[in-house]
């Protein structure tokens, strides 16, 4: 997997740590602070939508009257306390990256979560410093399944896209890697298992977890 490889890049959410079940409980939450209940399919509906175009979304579609800042503060100070104190790794994660930083392998984070958050669970897992670059989910950019988080951060790293392999755990971010012209390797995640054949399917390589490298 990792032959001819200089770069790996990660997605974060379901990747790297696990917390995809902290965004359901978050989004109940918040639309119950507004007196809504929360809609059937709306993680799908949201799946690879970058923090920006989730509160975009939100507002849009629930008429919120707060702005698109006020929404992004919101769900930040929501998640940050979890992501804290109750988000871990994902099994053999940490061994990875130290298999991956003896053998000089660049490493950098393509995320659609706030950079906010993202340094916030890296730092509380001990791991920011692995990380050469960080893309997040900033208004700029484009969400999976556009290959733009990963384009640019091949960028930052100074690498070619087919010198970087990526990490992934949604269909739309398999999709985001594919189109960037890199490798994906996709990690299980029982939040999205239901989707585990058609994953299969995209990604060049499938594992449960990362002690199978």
């Amino acid at each position: 997997m990792l032959k001819d490889i200089k770069g790996v890049i990660f997605d974060l959410d379901g990747t790297l740590v696990d917390s995809m079940w902290m965004w359901k409980q978050i989004d109940i939450e918040f639309l119950s602070m507004h007196g809504l209940e929360m809609e059937e399919g709306l993680q799908q509906m949201i799946g690879g939508k970058t923090f920006y175009e989730t509160a975009v979304f939100f507002k849009e579609r629930y008429s919120l009257s707060e702005s698109l800042e006020e929404i992004m503060s919101c769900w930040n100070l929501m998640a940050e306390n979890k992501y804290a104190k109750e988000v871990p790794l994902k099994d053999g994660v940490l061994d990875f990256l130290h298999k991956l930083k003896d053998n000089e392998i660049k490493m950098g984070i393509a995320t659609s979560n706030s950079l906010h958050l993202t340094e916030t669970c890296l730092k509380s897992n001990g791991i920011r410093d692995f990380f050469d670059v960080i893309i997040s989910g900033r208004s700029d950019i484009q969400g999976k399944p556009a290959p733009d988080v990963y384009l640019m951060a091949a960028k930052n790293l100074s690498l070619q896209a087919s010198e970087c392999l990526v990490f992934e755990d949604l269909v739309d971010g398999i999709k985001a890697g594919k189109a960037a012209g890199m490798k994906v390797c996709c990690i299980h995640d029982r939040f999205s298992s239901e989707e585990e054949d058609r994953k299969k399917e995209l990604a060049d390589y499938y594992i449960y977890s990362f002690k199978e490298i």
